[in-house]
């Protein structure tokens, strides 16, 4: 597969994006009146072989009346290849084992339009005609640029329409060509179990139908409705568990090209440290070592300045690169310490008003003013993803044509960038997505695909493997950015909140990643910042949101439920605090402040009540948050045991539209969970001199089986358009923990990782 080179056009529509909703609608209102391209034709035919036919852009029957479906997503452990198929499988009423996956194009008809749209920092409750236009045109313009991602929690979302339409089109298209050969008016046949159905008994199975079909046009697809669903909707088991339970799936780390060499690195200790020089003999004398490279010259903007070592195993490359002799000159971030980046958050918060991304009422009036006071900070730390299968990829630069294997979220941005550091066209750049050992935005980012083109150019036309070690991945990550926010409340003479004025400040997410991967300046606001606290759903007359961003040695990425994932726990905490402050009962609390938001509301009302009362010594924690479009509360069962913090239960409701599969949004529930819980009461990375000081999971702890909680999962029926699943179950966890401990030791924890000491 392979992906265009990025055009003027293409850059000039992504700066227009990261000018927000001002400088999208000012770049393109004409334009943007126009309605979008169709998604489901590609640019060029799918390409199939065997004697399979491509009905579409999506998909192809062969010659055994199985369909192949051109998958654009990658799966990480989140079901989206079960749950997509599922969506081509109801239209074309096909069963959904007929279904064999084949990689999508780099083509345009794939590009992610959800996770842009839903990139717009625009209140949920707002409906006004300015979110409207720039939704309609950031749309347009996601597809025109034809970004093949996946994350946000957009892979559903954004599949909904065009995958069902690919199926509904080709079920018309076989059904006309059924209609054609039995001389028959196309009313008086159906489908089923991969066949048409005439009245009178006849049948035909889609494979003897699919050339005839090809030639047809069957006008706009119709779908079907939600009543005729014989899938969607029904807890499915997942289609990639037996290969996973048998050992044959293939991760990006088990690729074996041919004739494949091996590579580790050399990275600095210090964050921004430069290699001046190093002492190569002394590794090329260690038995199976092929090559010692300097990397730095041929990174370009994914520049981690570091050498390789290439061996005839891993093993032996890992050894020789651990002990591979060298000297480094010291970047700027020589001494950070985290206690430097926290006084520098404090100091912006002190100094700066910050965007403003949401506002409503006047917090700042006399009347307000006069009323009771109640102020907190919360802070976050900097968090490593910890993905199970180390960062990897393998790649071959060959008679000048590129290669990849790799495991990543983002195969156009890979292909981009191998074609970049190899000196070809974007067209000469092949890659196979393999499956990810875990994502949660670790493989958004292309680094490891930068590396492993510059090695693989100095190896003769080798294929080769670079692997990360574990201690690598945690000290030199893109990390969840640390946050700092202050909140200050006014309670009026009932206890209710009269003002919320909460202002946050942390490092830019979205302006590091368009300078790493597309050479792009950040600008302007970024939504991912001040998410989960400007677009909460609580009836606060009062309200002003801000957030100040802030410029970061550390480098930062997108991490599971990005800003959700430490702002639910800064605004959810201090819902609580503010509901204790005014003498009431938690969940009252927010009941009260939910008469508008009947979602919300019946979303808590079903987590509370499935939780019932907590047993003696027990407590019961609530958070309610909205992330992904969906709405997730937990009840979260704590108790404090020797002065540990433990876990026992976690009850999760969750509206998230129309449930495509039950099954998978228990599963990434009950994952989000432990998720946010491991990072709750463990996930920290702090830096000392410039030096990460976490390097594995003896220091940089994920939950064990042993604490984990049990997790019961309540699914709201909807039949309102799906929304993200695989994130939003993470943010509401560490709240709600917190809120528990308060209730069991009086003790207001207002930082992260949960510590009662």
């Amino acid at each position: 597969m392979a992906a265009n080179t990025p055009t003027p056009r293409r850059r000039f529509l992504l700066k227009g994006l990261g000018l927000g909703v001002a400088g999208v609608g000012a770049l393109v209102v004409g334009w943007g009146m126009l309605p979008p391209r169709q998604r489901l034709h590609g640019s060029v035919p799918l390409p199939v072989k065997d004697g399979a036919v491509a009905l579409n852009g999506w998909l192809a029957l062969r010659p055994d009346g199985t369909v192949l479906l051109a998958m654009p997503r990658s799966e990480m452990g989140q079901g989206v290849h079960t749950a997509l198929a599922m969506l081509v499988a109801e239209e074309l009423d096909v069963p959904l084992a007929s279904i064999t996956l084949m990689q999508a194009p780099v083509d345009k008809i794939f590009g992610n339009l959800a996770m842009l749209v839903d990139g717009l920092p625009f209140h949920p409750d707002d409906d006004g005609r300015l979110k409207q236009l720039a939704q309609w045109t950031v749309a347009k313009a996601a597809r025109e640029l034809g970004v093949v991602v996946t994350g946000g929690s957009s892979s559903v979302k954004d599949g909904w329409q065009p995958m069902r339409e690919a199926g509904a089109c080709a079920r018309a298209m076989l059904v006309a060509a059924a209609a054609a050969q039995w001389h028959t008016p196309a009313s008086q046949c159906r489908t089923e179990n991969g066949e048409v159905v005439h009245l009178d008994g006849r049948r035909a199975g889609y494979a003897s139908l699919a050339q005839r079909a090809a030639v047809l046009d069957p006008g706009a697809p119709v779908l079907k409705s939600p009543l005729d669903f014989k899938l969607i909707g029904k807890p499915i088991a997942r289609t990639d568990t037996p290969s996973k339970t048998n050992g044959s799936a293939v991760f990006g780390i088990d690729a074996r090209p041919p004739g494949m060499l091996y590579a580790a690195l050399h990275l600095p200790r210090r964050l921004g440290d430069t290699l001046s020089s190093f002492d190569a003999p002394a590794a090329l004398a260690m038995p199976g070592v092929k090559k010692v490279l300097d990397l730095t010259p041929a990174l370009g903007q994914q520049r981690v300045s570091c050498a390789a070592v290439v061996a005839d195993t891993w093993w032996r490359a890992k050894q020789a690169a651990a002990t591979l002799p060298t000297q480094w000159r010291a970047g700027a971030q020589s001494n950070l310490s985290s206690a430097d980046v926290y006084a520098g958050l404090a100091r912006l918060l002190d100094a700066e008003a910050g965007h403003t991304y949401h506002a409503s009422g006047k917090v700042d009036s006399k009347q307000v003013q006069a009323m009771r006071h109640v102020t907190a900070e919360y802070r976050a730390p900097f968090l490593a993803h910890a993905a199970m299968e180390p960062v990897n990829c393998t790649a071959q630069v060959r008679d000048g044509k590129v290669r990849l294997w790799v495991s990543t979220q983002a195969p156009g941005i890979a292909v981009d960038v191998a074609a970049k550091v190899a000196g070809v066209a974007s067209g000469d750049v092949s890659i196979e997505v393999l499956l990810l050992g875990g994502g949660f935005g670790r493989r958004l980012e292309v680094d490891m695909v930068a590396q492993a083109v510059a090695i693989a150019l100095q190896c003769e036309g080798a294929p080769v493997q670079l692997i990360w070690t574990r201690e690598q991945d945690t000290k030199h990550d893109m990390y969840r950015p640390a946050a700092l926010a202050r909140f200050s409340a006014r309670l009026d003479a009932q206890g209710r909140i009269a003002a919320w004025d909460n202002k946050s400040a942390s490092a830019s997410i979205t302006h590091q990643y368009l300078q790493r991967n597309f050479g792009l300046p950040g600008m302007g606001p970024d939504k991912t910042t001040a998410e989960g606290e400007f677009d909460m759903p609580y009836e606060i007359a009062n309200q002003r949101i801000a957030h100040v961003i802030a410029d970061s040695l550390v480098p930062v990425g997108y991490w599971r439920s990005v800003g959700h994932s430490h702002n639910a726990f800064f605004k959810e905490s201090f819902i609580d605090e503010l509901a204790h402050a005014a003498g009431q009962d938690s969940v009252a609390f927010r009941r009260a402040m939910l008469v508008k938001h009947p979602r919300h509301l019946a979303v808590l009302d079903a987590a509370v009540a499935k939780a019932g009362s907590a047993p003696p010594g027990h407590a019961h924690g609530v958070a309610l948050h909205q992330s992904f479009g969906s709405i997730v509360a937990q009840v979260a069962q704590v108790s404090v045991e020797s002065g540990e913090i433990r876990v026992h239960r976690v009850v999760c409701a969750i509206d998230c539209g129309l449930a495509v599969n039950p099954n998978i949004i228990a599963q990434q529930m009950e994952s989000s969970v432990l998720f946010g819980l491991s990072a709750a009461l463990g996930g920290e990375i702090t830096f000392k001199e410039g030096r990460v000081e976490q390097g594995n999971f003896h220091d940089y702890p994920v939950l064990r089986m042993g604490q984990a909680p049990h997790v019961e999962t309540i699914i709201i029926a909807s039949a309102a358009h799906p929304e993200g699943v695989g994130e939003p179950g993470t943010p509401p966890i560490a709240p709600a923990v917190a809120n528990a401990l308060f209730i069991l030791t009086g003790k207001r924890l207002r930082s992260l990782p949960l510590r009662l000491g």
